[in-house]
């Protein structure tokens, strides 16, 4: 029989309504036991049943809790996460993992330490647009792979008031909130590169926290990753462009997970969301010796299926979805990033 696994949101902001809460709640073995709100109460109107605490440190200490989402900012992750491992707790971090790299570090070797699960919350990875670019390379259905470009763009054009997204503070800055996606994704499709180039700075007037980036990796085959992201991006183009000698492959950002969690649709296990209408994708390439060129359509994601993944590594000692060990070499990339950037110069890694 599956057992219960209780667990506490240290947050009830956006990412605790939205990524956390609901699938948690839905979840059939992981209970929502706690959530974290230090002044409001707006938490007893969905989950009443949970606990209502007012600080980390009274989550940490509920005995009862095996399982923490430590879903605050970029900011206190490190000092938040240190504090439930040491409390003896299996932690689910949000990213931007930390602030850099060695606080990554440092995480993960104390998580191993202990023995204790550290699971980095990269959702991407299950949207369906990344799967179908995932199942492009797995595939090798483009032959040698030459360059690609993987997009994070937004329109934004005024500030979020989101300080520690958009102020002066490390950690802040568009790089770290959705560059981090993308890099992770970067990482998992082709393997961490050799070195790194990049343009990283504040388009918008008044702003201090960059809010464009251009990445550019460097692979040790004839191979470059570029990595990108603007908040003045109006129009969407396609969010991933892959090239090889035998073809291109064109994906569009098309996943409506958090559209449909916008919406308040109630996440579950089994498919809950629909395919994007229409195709998202092209396809133009060689295969066996054939041309093949065609439109496709990206099968569906499920953020359901990393809380999945997250109680069998916890409950049944299944493998952790997103180790750690794979932020650090995210946040290593970003630090080389940043660094490049100030410098002017390519950072070797």
């Amino acid at each position: 029989m599956s057992r219960i696994i209780k667990t506490g949101i240290a947050s009830y902001g956006m990412s605790g309504k939205l990524f956390h809460a609901p699938f948690i709640q839905a979840h059939p073995y992981l209970e929502l036991t706690a959530i974290v709100e230090r002044h409001k109460e707006e938490s007893r109107i969905k989950y009443p049943d949970s606990k209502l605490y007012r600080s980390f440190e009274e989550l940490i200490a509920d005995e009862t809790l095996e399982l923490i989402v430590v879903n605050t900012p970029v900011q206190t992750h490190f000092e938040y996460a240190k504090a439930a491992l040491n409390a003896g707790k299996h932690i689910v971090v949000e990213k931007p993992f930390t602030v850099n790299a060695a606080e990554a570090k440092e995480l993960d070797e104390l998580a191993k330490a202990k023995n204790l699960l550290l699971i980095v919350y990269q959702n991407r990875r299950y949207d369906g647009d990344y799967r179908a670019i995932k199942n492009v390379v797995q595939q090798n259905l483009l032959g040698e792979l030459k360059e690609a470009e993987m997009r994070f763009d937004r329109y934004r054009t005024g500030h979020s008031g989101k300080d520690h997204k958009e102020g002066d503070k490390p950690g802040a800055g568009n790089l770290h909130d959705l560059g981090a996606h993308i890099i992770d994704q970067a990482i998992q499709l082709f393997g961490f590169p050799e070195a790194v180039f990049a343009d990283v700075f504040a388009m918008r007037d008044n702003m201090i926290a960059n809010d464009y980036f251009e990445v550019l990796l460097y692979y040790p085959r004839p191979f470059r990753v570029r990595i990108k992201g603007t908040v003045f991006a109006r129009e969407s183009v396609y969010a991933y462009i892959i090239n090889g000698a035998n073809g291109t492959y064109m994906q569009q950002r098309s996943d409506l997970q958090e559209v449909k969690l916008l919406e308040d649709t109630i996440p579950s296990l089994e498919p809950w969301i629909p395919t994007p209408e229409g195709f998202d994708g092209l396809l133009h390439t060689t295969i066996n010796g054939e041309t093949v060129r065609k439109e496709t359509r990206s099968e569906m994601g499920n953020y359901m299926q990393y809380y999945e993944d997250v109680y069998q590594a916890v409950a049944n000692g299944k493998p952790n979805p997103v180790p750690a060990a794979d932020a650090v070499l995210t946040m290593r990339v970003i630090d080389a990033a940043l660094l490049s950037s100030k410098e002017k110069r390519v950072v070797n890694l």
